[in-house]
């Protein structure tokens, strides 16, 4: 592994810690991951998107992501309200690191089983 990470330092003041405290979570990859397929989407879309998430967890994370500008948030002054979210040009450079997770997780998961 590169110097990211080096003997005596604590984890929280390297690069790799910095990274994995503003992905951390159950959903935040997965909420970056439909960002980036989709590009804009609401709120309730992304909600579909997902599937088993809470209302909490997901307003949670998007307000999260947004604090750390992975995410932008656009509010439009209309009734019934309308909120788009998109990937920052900040939250666009996690892509690639996206992209190897999904590599690898191809490369190395089980293969299925045939059903009988």
């Amino acid at each position: 592994m590169s110097e990211c990470v080096t003997t005596g330092t604590r984890l929280d003041q390297t690069g790799f810690g910095y990274t994995m405290s503003l992905i951390n979570g159950k959903y935040k990859m997965i909420i970056l991951y439909w960002l980036a397929e989709d590009g804009v989407i609401r709120y309730n879309e992304l909600k579909r998107s997902i599937g088993n998430i809470s209302h909490k967890t997901l307003s949670l994370s998007l307000k999260e992501l947004e604090a750390d500008d992975l995410i932008v948030r656009k509010e439009y002054p209309q009734v019934p309200p309308k909120v788009e979210y998109s990937l920052s040009e900040k939250g666009k450079t996690l892509i690639p690191i996206l992209d190897a997770l999904c590599e690898w997780g191809d490369q190395h998961r089980p293969a299925k089983k045939e059903e009988a």
